[in-house]
């Protein structure tokens, strides 16, 4: 009877332990505030002091003028660039509107736009119980700049433990940094709310590319990293899209990282560009 006993006790908190779904999992690592102990040391040496002194007042605005530089390049654009027809590329109606032409055109014409919107909606799983939707609209101007929102909703169903859902909103400002006429890339940065129990707001960035290799195909990725309670919600996206006039139709893969779990789910969807 005491064998019997104990094994019943194991049993009721082996089951505690596993009572929760791998959705809940992640809300639950998400939501969790560390707290980090900080500690502040002063230190009062004034020769070090004025031997630092010294070196910035000399040195601060070569210093400067060189970071500056080299970080503008990086990040915006690089003045032997500005001679070539990418720097003022203009953005196309959409893809393949022209056949060798993806995003962007180095010449203004038929084929371009000032404004352009696209709008993209995907189903993805990583099976029959868990599984979501993922919706994405963007605003592209100035050639340069696109506003996006992105909106993710996941739901898991399990027949021991309940069903669960968690969404994620994105707002992000892009610049796309490299504006060729068949291929493009983008950095940006934002702000992301994931709902539910998590219930935080995080700061976001993003980087991603598009490669038009053979009408009417191209492969496109995304990176995608929000960081809530000193962890991260990391999105990465791969797809290879098939464009018909203003229409694509895609596939691919998409990880999903929150918290402390991992989510590898396939996605189908379709855009359309106007």
């Amino acid at each position: 009877m005491k064998h019997i006993s104990f094994i019943l006790f194991l049993s009721f908190f082996t089951y505690q332990g596993n009572s929760q779904g791998k959705l809940e999992k992640a809300e639950k690592s998400l939501s969790k505030k560390e707290r980090r102990s900080i500690s502040n040391s002063r230190y009062d040496n004034s020769s070090s002091d004025s031997e630092n002194s010294f070196v910035a007042d000399t040195f601060s605005e070569l210093f400067v003028s060189i970071f500056w530089g080299i970080t503008y390049g990086l990040v915006f654009e690089t003045p032997i660039e500005k001679e070539y027809g990418a720097s003022d590329a203009s953005i196309t109606k959409y893809p393949y509107y022209n056949k060798t032409k993806g995003n962007y055109s180095y010449e203004w014409g038929d084929d371009t736009e000032i404004f352009r919107t696209t709008i993209s909606n995907r189903f993805i799983a990583e099976n029959g119980k868990l599984y979501g939707n993922h919706f994405n609209g963007e605003i592209w101007f100035l050639k340069r700049i696109s506003l996006e929102g992105d909106y993710l909703q996941l739901w898991e169903e399990n027949t021991n433990f309940g069903d669960n859902s968690l969404a994620m909103y994105t707002a992000l400002v892009k610049y796309h940094r490299v504006r060729t006429e068949l291929f493009n890339a983008w950095w940006g940065i934002g702000a992301a709310y994931v709902d539910g129990e998590v219930d935080e707001l995080g700061f976001t960035y993003g980087l991603g590319a598009e490669l038009f290799f053979a009408k009417p195909l191209s492969v496109e990725t995304v990176f995608n990293q929000t960081f809530i309670n000193n962890r991260t919600v990391n999105k990465f996206t791969g797809t290879l899209n098939y464009h018909v006039n203003r229409y694509k139709i895609s596939g691919g893969y998409e990880h999903l990282k929150i918290g402390n779990q991992d989510f590898s789910m396939f996605s189908i969807g379709a855009g359309i560009s106007f």
